[in-house]
């Protein structure tokens, strides 16, 4: 078949060939499933990891969601933002009349059909979203939660010139676009380091004979990475947060403490407006957060409660304890479960189903309370220097 969009390589003794779909034109399916009922291959990858293959493949996954268990595991935040991206994914394929992974679908059904071993290549998504959030700091990451946000309110039409971006993309990669521009350094985590894993997914697949479905985007760097050798553990490992990170950490809660007691030994006055400060800095902003979200009283009670508590704590977060008091009193029902897919494409299903709604309580009840550790932390040591100068 000849097509600019399907492109034939030998790999150590190894027919393969790449179909670089465009994720917004239904003529991928098309050819996918054109392609793969031709070459009858041994094996079809697919540009999916488990959790992602699952999310295209079963409507029901919902329903198994343990949201207290999400926010023990301090999964919150990392499922905000994957519904808020199936969100626009879902959007953007209803813009364009296509059902969202249709080609992959097709690439599945089709493999089914010929008889070839189905190969997931893609990386873990939380893996590529974990090795994002470690590439940016706190200023980065509050930034990255306002444009995830702001993503939810965005509703109208994508233009044509945008339409043609994304047809040289994979959906995840254009869900993010704003986030790269950004953060240009991250697309080696998005874009490079995945081209390199599809890669290496690729040359390990079963049989002599394999067509991979993968977005455009990615043909011309999987075709060069092809060529060489990657680590897969390398790529999929995160690493730990830098060791400073953890001392700052520390170190700035430490220091709040001995600049408080430092005050409050000298002017015993002036150390309790020092206390005094750093709650209902800490406590008012992170209540203000679970307040925003429409969270129930007793949330924003506790978001209010733990916060100058938790800013002193790295190991803590406000948004963890008023988001299981908000699961506790609003728990889901099953409904909650089985509307969530339809509910995560408007802001008001978003903010009306019970379980996007304790993820959002999260979200901004940690939001708060950072922002108030930092203005609490100023107005401690502005008591401090008032005393001793």
């Amino acid at each position: 078949m000849t097509s600019e969009n399907v492109h034939y390589i030998e790999v150590d003794g190894k027919q393969v060939t790449l179909i670089g779909t465009a994720h917004v034109s239904p003529k991928s399916a098309e050819e996918v499933n054109h392609v793969i009922e031709e070459e009858r291959p041994d094996t079809v990858c697919i540009e999916l990891c488990q959790s992602r293959y699952k999310n295209i493949s079963n409507g029901e996954r919902w329903k198994n969601t343990d949201i207290i268990q999400v926010i023990k595991n301090k999964e919150a935040m990392l499922l905000l933002v994957n519904l808020i991206l199936s969100s626009y994914q879902k959007r953007m394929a209803e813009q364009f009349g296509i059902k969202p992974g249709q080609e992959m679908l097709q690439a599945i059904a089709s493999a089914d059909s010929v008889g070839a071993d189905l190969w997931l290549a893609d990386r873990d998504i939380k893996t590529t979203m974990m090795r994002l959030w470690r590439g940016i700091n706190l200023w980065g990451k509050m930034k990255l939660f306002f444009q995830i946000i702001a993503g939810m309110f965005i509703t109208e039409e994508i233009s044509e010139e945008e339409m043609e971006k994304m047809k040289s993309s994979d959906m995840l990669t254009s869900s993010l676009e704003e986030l790269t521009r950004s953060f240009p350094r991250l697309k080696s985590v998005l874009v490079d380091e995945r081209d390199k894993y599809l890669a290496q997914r690729i040359k390990d697949a079963p049989g002599s004979k394999v067509v991979a479905v993968l977005g455009a985007g990615h043909i011309p760097g999987v075709t060069r990475e092809l060529a060489v050798e990657n680590d897969l553990k390398e790529l999929s490992e995160v690493l730990p947060a830098p060791k400073i990170n953890k001392i700052v950490g520390w170190t700035i809660p430490f220091l709040i403490l001995v600049i408080i007691a430092s005050t409050f030994s000298v002017d015993r006055g002036a150390g309790i407006d020092q206390m005094i400060a750093w709650v209902l800095w800490n406590g008012s902003l992170s209540a203000l957060g679970v307040l925003l979200a429409f969270g129930h009283p007793l949330s924003i009670l506790t978001a209010f409660a733990v916060s100058p508590i938790s800013s002193l704590n790295p190991l803590l977060a406000a948004g963890w304890f008023a988001g299981l008091v908000e699961a506790v009193i609003k728990k889901p029902r099953v409904q909650d479960f089985e509307n969530m897919v339809q509910d995560i494409n408007s802001l008001k299903g978003f903010w009306h189903n019970k379980i996007t709604h304790i993820l959002i309580v999260v979200a901004l009840a940690n939001l708060g309370s950072s922002i108030g550790a930092m203005v609490g932390g100023v107005d401690v040591i502005r008591h401090f220097i008032n005393t001793f100068m």
